[in-house]
């Protein structure tokens, strides 16, 4: 039910967003890909994309600026004609103890992860209203329900994602559009592949299934999530974090 839609991806160049983007192509949807920096593995990753078939678009955007951002969603309607699914994938991290973080990197993980989505998301709004569907989801964590130690300014940016999730399904459900938060855990991407192998060990030791997530294991939850199968369902936040937060 996924081929030939359109599916706009922010992050989607690299680890978790990456691989939704693959699996979304797998599926024969056409994909719009904005990624904050033009590089030599965002320009890889889109031509293995190409390779499986489908039309994959890459758009540069730095999605903490709510004028490019307008800029680059009117560019993607207008090569697209109009798009399905947004996903809402981009964020980073800044972590520290809340004494010892600075105003910056309170600022630009709250700008990015926060802030993006929130602006991606009203860019692209009017579209799914004036064609009376859409659907939205939104990568929020674990962290952003339970919090963390020294991720004070991630797990605030995180939370707000959820009641920004839960806001949009209300406010726009009679329009026939959906909007749901997925919450990973830890995942085994680039961000946890900093953590030394005694940090995973410790992990791994306090989750319930006893191992790191595979960045799949979201893209299979996003995929359910952007199907018809999943109609009836919105404004919900499901976890995919091994036990972590049961």
């Amino acid at each position: 039910m996924l081929k030939d839609k359109v599916v706009v991806i922010t992050g989607g160049t690299r680890g978790i967003g990456y691989e939704i983007a693959r699996k979304f192509a797998q599926n024969g949807s056409k994909l719009g890909i904005i990624a904050s920096r033009m590089s030599e593995q965002a320009i890889k990753n889109v031509d293995e994309l190409q390779k499986m078939g489908t039309e994959v678009r890459l758009y540069i955007c730095d999605i903490k600026d709510s004028e490019q951002v307008e800029t680059e969603a009117k560019r993607i309607l207008d090569d697209f004609g109009n798009i399905d699914i947004l996903i809402n994938n981009a964020g980073i991290t800044r972590d520290n103890l809340l004494p010892s973080l600075g105003i910056a990197e309170i600022d630009e993980v709250i700008d990015v992860n926060l802030k993006g989505t929130i602006y991606v998301t009203r860019a692209f709004i009017k579209n799914f209203v004036r064609q009376r569907h859409g659907n939205i989801i939104n990568i929020s964590s674990v962290v952003g329900m339970m919090g963390n130690k020294g991720q004070t300014n991630y797990a605030a940016s995180k939370a707000g994602i959820i009641g920004f999730s839960k806001s949009v399904a209300k406010e726009y459900g009679r329009k026939n559009i959906r909007c749901n938060a997925i919450a990973p855990g830890y995942i085994a991407t680039e961000m946890t592949g900093a953590l030394t192998g005694d940090m995973v060990e410790n992990i791994k030791q306090s989750l319930p299934l006893g191992m790191l997530g595979e960045p799949s294991d979201v893209a299979n939850l996003a995929l359910f999530l952007a199907d018809d199968c999943s109609k009836y369902i919105t404004g919900e936040v499901i976890k995919v974090d091994g036990g972590m937060y049961v």
